[in-house]
């Protein structure tokens, strides 16, 4: 295969790159030949190391978000921001534009998604809006102050980084289901995170959708992600001392990593596996 990548080729908010090393580290534990399913694939990039870690082994990468359209679209975004970047420049680097410029810009967009019929929106946001937000939509990106913090190189073509995927499109609990019994299935879970933005993600993400995902992990292998700025295990913790109900994270090994999404956003990213030699011991 070829070289690994440590950070998804595009932006994609949640992407797991602070964490790539350790993931990989983790990933190896496990034995050649098991299955790893990643029930919010994202980036691809947990499903992508995963296979390069365990090129024997079978991964499985639920696009529920059709990133894979944004990696094939990334020459036509790098002409974009070719077009857009001598307009962005009449600008002090980190200052909004403005007036006329503003308006050229919406223009060559909204023509670009016209006749071609896409536009990869969010690529293009991360050059346009200020450090850590993302439009999704045209009309998002209308009601926000531009900037002039244009990408200065192309993003590289990335023909091979969903190479030996099993690209999946669905709702996590349908893949769940499907691979629930299969021997040897470890499975990746990095939902969008409780009490951040969410906006980015092709879904409706709600308490209850996050208390949901908790369902899948007793008695299964899996490696589980979260941040201090949700209140998930504080929850798990009460839930571990009412019998009836158990904590799911009681058995994990867990990581940390200070991260930011600009100067005034900081948080912890938390990363909680099980131990992927217990197979070994109880054997």
């Amino acid at each position: 295969m070829s070289q690994m990548y440590l950070s998804a080729p595009l932006p994609f908010v949640g992407q797991k790159r602070m964490f790539a090393r350790h993931f990989a580290e983790v990933v190896s534990q496990y034995p050649e030949g098991s299955v790893f399913v990643d029930l919010f694939g994202g980036s691809g990039l947990l499903s992508h190391i995963a296979k390069h870690v365990r090129p024997g082994s079978r991964v499985v990468y639920n696009d529920y978000d059709n990133y894979r359209l944004r990696l094939r679209n990334i020459e036509r975004t790098n002409v974009l921001l070719d077009r857009i970047r001598p307009i962005a420049s009449e600008f002090p680097r980190g200052t909004i534009i403005k007036g006329e410029a503003r308006r050229q810009i919406l223009t060559i967009l909204e023509n670009e998604e016209r006749e071609a019929g896409f536009l990869d929106v969010i690529t293009l946001s991360t050059s346009l809006l200020f450090s850590g937000k993302y439009a999704r939509s045209l009309d998002e990106l209308r009601r926000e102050n531009m900037y002039s913090k244009v990408r200065k190189t192309d993003y590289d073509p990335c023909h091979d980084y969903l190479e030996g995927l099993e690209i999946e499109s669905c709702d996590y609990r349908v893949l769940f289901e499907r691979f629930k019994d299969v021997p040897g299935v470890v499975f990746l879970v990095d939902p969008p995170y409780l009490s951040t933005d969410v906006k980015t993600y092709h879904m409706c993400w709600r308490l209850a959708d996050y208390l949901s995902v908790l369902s899948v992990l007793p008695g299964h292998d899996f490696i589980y992600f979260t941040s201090n700025k949700s209140s998930l295990l504080e929850l798990c913790e009460w839930m571990g001392k009412n019998p009836t109900v158990g904590n799911p994270f009681e058995r994990c090994i867990r990581r940390e990593y200070n991260a930011s999404l600009n100067y005034a956003a900081k948080y912890t990213d938390i990363m909680l596996y099980t131990d992927p030699t217990a197979r070994h011991k109880a054997n």
